[in-house]
């Protein structure tokens, strides 16, 4: 018997919404603001308002790509956290009137789950073969994790980020070096014609298997207010280098974290899920360590790898199944942490 699952992810500056029959993407809709970027960074009102404008036009384009009706959908799934409270608000909002206009459940969310099952996704161009157990790297601009997951729904949390999170070290190292919001993808791109090994920036070391990044962004810091002392052109004439090793050494750091977790757990299947896992450094870095280590590594194709309702849709696929539902009282919860249980 088929199932439809409508999925609604609006937790930031997306609005995204998605429609997936059984495992197989049918439409995946996302629609970026760009209101954003004179700021330096998200601006909590403005992405509500925007999505307040986008998401029923959204809506109304994944069931036409999708070529479904309202009719043949079978749940609503939504993201209820982690997120900006207004910006959830509205995607709730949209989920819990779909839900009942059309009598069928609510499911709700937590996003960063999401961002791992995403690796089940089936469409016209992938069809992950991700196989439990895995260990699964959640790498995004609020989050850090090393999870070794046994089942859809069974996680043990190995390490986590202290502090900032692997974005969000890109993303501030980028505003002190004066570039543009977002900065990741910045950085990354800046990063292809640079010297990875040129600078020096320190590794921090933590205990087990967790992660902290507000080290390299304050050691970038001295090293930017040292060199411009003697040079005020510094940045400017090696932008592409600081780029490329800053970059080089978050990346590297994963990658230590990943060959610990594996001595540890003796699992070589891994995923990688987020939205720094589109950085194309890392990724070239994946690569040289899955040669090196014979380990089987998984990286979603860069559509799934930024927010989008795909994966949302996907969770709500397999809670579906097994008849998780939530109540039409929920609210929005801005800091998540539970999705390690149902």
């Amino acid at each position: 018997m088929n199932t439809c699952i409508l999925g609604i992810e609006s937790s930031c500056d997306d609005t995204s919404v998605a429609i997936l029959k059984n495992h197989k993407i049918l439409s995946n809709i996302v629609c970026s603001q760009d209101v954003h970027v004179r700021f330096g960074g998200v601006v909590p009102e403005l992405a509500s308002r925007d999505h307040l404008k986008n998401i029923i036009p959204t809506i109304d384009a994944a069931l036409k790509t999708a070529n479904i009706s309202l009719a043949e959908i079978n749940a609503i799934a939504t993201t209820r956290g982690p997120g900006l409270m207004g910006s959830l608000l509205v995607g709730i909002s949209a989920a819990k009137s779909l839900s009942l206009a059309l009598n069928v459940p609510l499911i709700e969310v937590n996003h960063i789950q999401a961002h791992l099952l995403a690796h089940f996704i089936e469409d016209a161009e992938f069809k992950g073969n991700l196989k439990f157990p895995f260990i699964g790297l959640i790498v995004s601009g609020g989050h850090t994790q090393l999870l070794k997951v046994t089942d859809y729904f069974q996680y043990e949390l190995l390490g986590e980020t202290l502090d900032d999170a692997a974005g969000e070290a890109l993303d501030k190292g980028a505003k002190l070096l004066g570039l543009s919001f977002p900065g990741g993808p910045i950085i990354d791109k800046l990063a292809l014609t640079g010297n990875p090994k040129k600078f020096y920036f320190p590794k921090s070391k933590v205990q087990d298997l967790h992660f902290s990044f507000s080290g390299i962004k304050t050691a970038l810091m001295y090293f930017i207010e040292k060199n411009i002392k003697e040079d005020k052109n510094f940045i400017q004439n090696n932008l592409e280098d600081i780029c490329a090793s800053y970059q080089h050494t978050i990346a590297s750091m994963l990658i230590d974290g990943l060959q610990q977790a594996i001595k540890e757990t003796d699992i070589k299947n891994i995923a990688i899920a987020g939205g720094v896992s589109a950085n194309s450094y890392l990724r070239k870095l994946l690569t040289q360590f899955q040669k090196e280590t014979n380990a089987d590594i998984h990286i979603l194709p860069l559509k799934y790898c930024t927010d989008n309702a795909a994966m949302i849709a996907m969770v709500g696929y397999f809670k579906y199944q097994e008849k998780i539902f939530s109540d039409i009282s929920i609210t929005p919860i801005t800091r998540w942490e539970g999705f390690l249980n149902k």
